[in-house]
């Protein structure tokens, strides 16, 4: 994960004989960007912003992340609040900086897994999650043992590696690109969308949390779980909130499986990612109604209805073969391989439809999202 060398030379230092004309600044298309969740799979998201940011034709105009999008956000978001005034070239270097440090940061929390499944294997007397099984593993074990048992401090290495990174009292004073992290409180289900002054670290830990793995983070008095049960992401503060007409999707639960799952593990790894995908299909059939009733007539466009263009890079086809329950590994060679892959696939992407953004959709959203409804809806 090898990026550019930021080191001046003395060469490098002394007068050019030449002056060149200054270069008139690119031409940035305004989009916003929708990071899903995916535990450590956000590492593809990590290698997508990288190409993204590197290629420098796409202005952000908004974020929104669950989970894993959610720590993809805020680091993003840092390096433009370090960068504030400076340009958005800038901005987009120092925000590939930030990513690179936390991403490296949670593939050095490995090593603290190792130990946590070492000592795991110990009280089983010698079986291993590999041995039983990850889904059918975690399944038994959090049917008897909450977190607030096995884990009654609430310890958290990630919030740690945040803290040190994130400065969220520049976030909140960042105008631009607007930041949306979703939880899900607890109580009733529902997603709250933190941003602004809200947006904290108590915020991405909430959207980060999961209920079998860690308690409930509380805020102002309620508890909160893992954004995705309820908005993975929540694309709605970027209809409302930002004026991009381009919403890129970075996608990590597949959407479909070709072949249907016998396995207990294999069920389970399904389940989750049908759980994890229900809000995103439910916001893509409204946006599809909505874009409907726009083209028609029904509907006139305004503040309160837009049309918008929406486009995907799917990490869940390119990352088809690793199994669900890899989303809970920090394992370094994962970590690295899958920015290779998101990186690939901005690159892809990038290549074969930047010159639509701003013209046209890019997905089929009726065949990916909506699927067969009765005439008229």
């Amino acid at each position: 994960m090898t990026h550019s060398n930021d080191s001046l030379s003395p060469d490098s230092l002394r007068p050019s004989p030449v002056v060149a004309p200054p270069t008139k600044p690119p031409l940035r298309r305004p989009v916003s960007l929708a990071l899903q969740g995916g535990g450590s799979h956000g590492a593809f998201t990590w290698g997508v912003l990288d190409a993204l940011l590197e290629d420098d034709r796409l202005e952000i105009d908004g974020i929104s992340g669950t989970s894993a999008g959610a720590v993809n956000a805020v680091a993003v978001a840092h390096g433009f609040a370090q960068a504030k005034g400076k340009g958005a070239a800038e901005a987009h270097r120092q925000a590939r900086l930030v990513l690179d440090r936390v991403w490296r940061g949670v593939a050095n929390l490995g090593g603290m897994g190792s130990m946590a499944q070492g000592m795991m294997k110990m009280m089983m007397g010698g079986w291993t999650p590999e041995s039983l099984g990850a889904g059918s593993f975690g399944g038994a074990m959090s049917a008897l043992i909450s977190p607030y048992q096995s884990n009654p401090l609430g310890i958290n290495p990630l919030r740690g590696l945040l803290e040190r990174e994130i400065d969220f009292a520049a976030l909140a004073r960042l105008n631009a690109p607007r930041v949306f992290v979703s939880a899900t409180h607890v109580r009733t289900g529902r997603a709250e969308i933190f941003d602004g002054k809200r947006l904290t670290l108590d915020a991405v830990m909430a959207s980060t949390c999961l209920p079998t793995v860690f308690q409930a983070v509380e805020i102002d008095g309620e508890h909160y779980w893992d954004g995705g049960f309820s908005a993975n992401p929540a694309l709605q503060p970027l209809i409302t909130g930002c004026a991009a007409p381009d919403i890129v999707l970075v996608q990590l639960n597949p959407l479909r499986r070709e072949s249907t799952p016998q396995s207990p593990q294999d069920i389970e790894d399904r389940v989750n990612e049908l759980t994890f995908n229900a809000s995103l299909l439910s916001q893509m059939r409204s946006i599809d109604f909505i874009n409907r009733m726009l083209d028609s007539g029904h509907l006139r466009e305004g503040d309160e209805y837009r049309s918008l263009h929406l486009h995907r890079i799917d990490g869940g086809e390119a990352m088809g073969g690793l199994p669900a329950s890899s989303k809970l590994s920090t394992d370094p060679a994962m970590i690295e391989k899958l920015f290779m892959l998101g990186r690939d696939a901005a690159t892809h992407w990038l290549g074969k439809h930047m010159a639509e953004v701003g013209r046209k959709t890019t997905i089929d959203i009726r065949r990916d999202y909506v699927g067969n409804l009765p005439k008229g809806v």
